[in-house]
């Protein structure tokens, strides 16, 4: 990476503010790519709570592929050494809320086989509980409440 280049540079001319620049874009970065690998799994996780909520019921497979979907992400999110999270609460919700419109694709395809177009299901469905669903499940797997 040529930042990490830059950053050398920057930090051997002594010159901090710069330096310090480099290191907001290298989280900035990092932040991103941490989004982008939980991004299935969000979906995954996602699209079991949606089918759950139109279905009315939930089954052991679903329930499985939840827990599943749950320790994916948070395995992606923790930092090994300092048993921390890259993503806390506020970046973690926003990583859900993006997936959230992929995974209402997928249900509208799976949903008693394909009998929605995603807008229509979109307009059954409660959003905001869906989501809230999905991080209090990651929060009870393990993340707690890290805000």
């Amino acid at each position: 990476m040529e930042e990490l280049y830059t950053l050398r540079e920057m930090l051997l001319k002594g010159d901090i503010s710069s330096a310090l620049l480099i290191v907001e874009q290298l989280q900035e970065i990092n932040r991103d790519q941490k989004i982008s690998d939980m991004r299935p799994e969000a979906v995954t996780l996602l699209l079991t709570l949606i089918k759950q909520q139109i279905e009315g019921r939930g089954n052991r497979l679903g329930d499985l592929t939840m827990r599943n979907a749950v320790r994916a992400i948070i395995t992606k999110n923790k930092r090994r050494k300092s048993n921390t999270y890259y993503l806390l609460d506020d970046d973690l919700r926003l990583a859900i809320e993006e997936a959230y419109v992929e995974a209402v694709d997928w249900a509208a395809m799976e949903i008693q086989e394909g009998r929605y177009q995603p807008e229509e299901l979109s307009r059954l469905l409660q959003s905001s509980l869906i989501i809230d669903q999905a991080m209090e499940l990651i929060r009870q797997e393990g993340m707690g409440n890290r805000e």
